[in-house]
């Protein structure tokens, strides 16, 4: 790692900020306390912002002394998730209902070290440093263009902290690297009886166990299996009693997808299920598919950039690709719908062997990804600047 990186001034205040926002996480569109800290942060660095009050973003800007300069964008998220933290850590969330389980404090953290180190050392470019609100829920990332705040970025640059690498390594790869994230929910109508007198009634529960079952086989059977997806029952909620037949029944779940094809598909075979579902048990059943974050699509060039800010960083060895994309989502694609730009994994993990999930009540990370997360968003925006100049 390059030596400037390895100031321990700068390690043990992005330590100490990423602790405070780790004890205070808020959920999505209520990150107030959060932009405050990052507000302080940004007045010590005698970087100016704008905030527009709960809901929004924090938006910090270095500007440059040549006008016409490229204006590069680096994108952190603020929100938490619900959930009781079970890390044991001495800065643990200081609420249970709520934590940093999946890294944003990081995240913001590390852009706070690149707006650092930046500042100390300004790029030939006009640098934007988002503080995102709402990733997990709602699509900050929408809030953030539709206030014209990224006019005429020309690019934008983003990452995430995985256990699936280890600390020094970071993942960079060109095309498709998160699916496509739709949730639906099906009601199932029969018609509530007694327990003892079947006959009489039309049991939601059965409809839903059979609607269930036959899901399972729109992946299974009905994709191209070289062709990822996911099909996911999160939650089911019918009955009352254990004597009485249902009348109605909820399901709500997740579909994953990475080819608008697919997930026609995919989309197009629950509605038949659920329609002759109906038909085959005598039911009313509705459905309805709500459409959520799209796949993010890396920009070829901006890959390059963020590949070589990489491997300045962490050298060829730490450079990981990705075989195949992850099914998870990320609201970093609206941007990338509008905007080139790149989205990278740092590796975070805090032990050798130790492999946690995102979103887990154990969630936390080897506190050195700090170093490597500020050090590429530094050496990217340079790599940006230089490009977009030649």
């Amino acid at each position: 790692m390059v030596e400037k990186y390895k100031s321990e001034h700068l390690y043990e205040w992005m330590v100490t900020v990423r602790r405070i926002l780790h004890q205070h996480p808020e959920l999505a569109f209520k990150e107030v306390e959060t932009a405050k800290i990052l507000m302080a942060e940004l007045d010590k660095l005698e970087i100016a912002y704008n905030y527009n009050g709960p809901g929004n973003a924090v938006i910090g800007r270095l500007p440059c002394k040549h006008p016409a300069a490229p204006v590069v964008a680096l994108r952190a998220d603020m929100d938490a998730l619900p959930g009781t933290e079970n890390t044991g850590l001495p800065f643990a969330a200081c609420m249970k209902d709520k934590m940093h389980a999946c890294g944003h404090d990081a995240h913001m953290t590390m852009v706070l070290g690149a707006a650092a180190l930046l500042k100390v050392s300004p790029p030939p470019c006009h640098v934007l440093f988002i503080f995102q609100p709402a990733e997990e829920k709602g699509g900050g990332a929408r809030v953030v263009l539709e206030s014209g705040a990224l006019q005429g970025v020309s690019a934008i640059f983003g990452g995430h902290v995985t256990h699936h690498y280890r600390v020094g390594e970071i993942m960079v790869a060109d095309g498709v690297i998160t699916a496509q994230s739709d949730r639906f929910s099906i009601h199932i109508k029969g018609k509530g009886g007694h327990g003892a007198r079947p006959h009489e009634a039309t049991d939601a529960i059965v409809i839903t166990g059979l609607l269930i079952a036959a899901m399972q086989t729109l992946v299974s059977r009905e994709i191209n299996p070289v062709y990822p997806a996911v099909v996911t029952i999160g939650t089911v909620h019918a009955g009352s009693a254990p004597n009485v037949i249902a009348a109605e029944a909820i399901l709500e779940g997740s579909i994953r997808t990475t080819l608008p094809e697919v997930r026609d598909r995919i989309h197009n075979g629950l509605k038949r299920m659920a329609r002759a579902m109906g038909e085959l048990h005598n039911a009313k059943v509705e459905i309805d598919i709500t459409q959520g974050y799209p796949p993010v699509v890396n920009t070829t060039r901006e890959t390059y950039i963020a590949y070589r800010a990489a491997q300045k960083v962490v050298g060829h060895a730490g450079l990981m690709t990705l075989d195949h994309p992850s099914m998870g989502s990320e609201d970093f694609s609206y941007y990338l719908q509008k905007i080139p730009g790149c989205y990278v994994r740092f590796g975070a993990r805090r032990h050798e062997n130790e492999y946690i999930p995102l979103h887990s009540p154990e969630f936390d990370i080897n506190e050195e990804v700090l170093k490597v997360g500020a050090a590429f968003f530094d050496e990217v925006v340079r790599e940006a600047a230089q490009e977009f100049s030649s």
